[in-house]
């Protein structure tokens, strides 16, 4: 468990807290490409980090990320008009272009200096992989822009998706770096013998720190016939790259072998933006969008899960995520429907914060536990002036995770070398 001080340590966000300030040491997700698809298109909203901004993608097609409100009166940007590269107030009229500078102040007199002093605050921003990532901290310290295999696979091979969660951003990435509850909470077909999730229960568990995080091995008893090893990435800080290139111990070649992966976006200490994304293995992998739909549906973020015009889902703790009880005595170990919805369910479950110091933690947790170690440690170099592990790309995008039986008597580190290696 962690004490009471070290909880608030990772939990709050906001700007001058340890994580907060952490975490702007980092490029990360603002927004989806596709929620500003067009230049000079409507402004969009953004809470990131408990900071209040608005988006907006310019004249020259570059997208802006800028304070939610006027720094002349305090209007609402999100009102403003986008043009000519850049956002107008409409209250006043006042102009600022992507960078924060001032370039129109009609409301004022010809000539006036004030046009060289008028700032809003504006956050840097580069496009990669269908998302919009943009750096909140010190100019000084901004890192290289971010650069991970995933990114790199063209359209064809790459989809991303986002989901509201409505829970502090911890309790998801501590699921997603859980793999012993995949075998109770994600076993939808009780009883299924060719489960390799549910052959052993008791998963063995081993990190291996790495600069940009760790990489966590989970071992299954197969018993003859060898292990099912899973070997997933935690990359600072909060992204997480999971392994599908195996399933009930068939290979997945007759879908698409891939690997996948969460980033935890903190909106603010009591909610989140998760972006999935998936990425095919090799260039023979392509994801048409069929493919995505039917695995986004059997995630439960398919595009009839999601309250229209939002990225909130339909099942939530108002409707008790739409448990059946009934399929829950006969078929699934929880009752509910989709991968993701089930564990939305169990973490907002949770309350919006959860109090780690009442936690009985077990071996299953020790991946859980060298995160909580590693985020902690990395606020106090921040706070001692030194830089963050993981920072630069160089130490994080050549890698993958990945997955398979391996024979009695192996190391899965020889059988999965190649694997391993980044192809695109």
């Amino acid at each position: 468990m962690l004490r009471a001080e070290e909880n608030e340590r990772l939990v709050r966000v906001g700007a001058g807290t340890p994580a907060g300030e952490l975490f702007r040491r980092y490029w990360q997700p603002a927004l989806l490409s596709e929620e500003v698809p067009e230049i000079d298109s409507a402004p969009v909203r953004v809470r990131l980090l408990g900071e209040d901004l608005v988006a907006f993608r310019d004249t020259e097609g570059q997208v802006g990320l800028v304070d939610a409100f006027c720094p002349h009166r305090r209007a609402p940007m999100f009102y403003g008009r986008n043009e000519e590269c850049g956002l107008r107030c409409v209250y006043h009229g006042w102009k600022f272009d992507r960078h924060g500078d001032c370039t129109d102040l009609p409301s004022e007199p010809a000539g006036t200096p004030m046009l060289a002093k008028a700032k809003i605050k504006a956050y840097p921003t580069v496009e990669r992989g269908g998302i919009v990532w943009t750096y909140m901290g010190p100019i000084e310290a901004k890192p290289p822009e971010p650069d991970f295999e995933w990114t790199r696979a063209p359209t064809t091979h790459r989809a991303v998706s986002k989901s509201h969660q409505g829970a502090n951003y911890l309790q998801g990435l501590e699921g997603g770096l859980d793999t012993a509850h995949v075998s109770f909470l994600h076993n939808n077909k009780m009883g299924d013998k060719g489960n390799l999730f549910t052959r052993d229960n008791a998963p063995k568990i081993e990190v291996f720190e790495t600069g940009y995080g760790y990489n966590y091995v989970s071992t299954r008893d197969l018993g003859d016939e060898g292990s099912y090893v899973r070997v997933y990435q935690y990359i600072l800080p909060f992204q997480q790259m999971r392994p599908n290139i195996t399933q009930n111990g068939l290979s997945r070649n007759y879908i698409v072998p891939r690997y996948d992966g969460h980033i935890w976006v903190p909106i603010d200490d009591e909610q989140t933006f998760i972006y999935n994304w998936m990425v095919g293995s090799d260039e023979t992998c392509q994801l048409d969008p069929d493919f995505v739909e039917n695995l986004e549906v059997g995630y439960g973020r398919g595009a009839d899960d999601y309250l229209p015009g939002t990225y909130k889902l339909k099942a939530g703790p108002e409707n008790d995520y739409m448990i059946d009880r009934a399929d829950q005595k006969t078929t699934s170990f929880t009752g509910i429907k989709g991968i993701n919805t089930q564990d939305m369910a169990l973490q907002e479950g949770m309350g919006a914060i959860v109090d780690r110091t009442k936690e009985y933690l077990g071996t299953s947790d020790t991946a859980i536990i060298a995160m909580r170690k590693i985020l902690l440690e990395a606020t106090h170099q921040v706070e001692r002036g030194e830089s963050p592990p993981g920072t630069d790309p160089i130490s994080h995008g050549g890698i993958r995770p990945h997955d398979g039986v391996v024979p009695k008597g192996d190391d899965w580190r020889t059988s999965f070398a190649e694997a391993l290696a980044a192809k695109w």
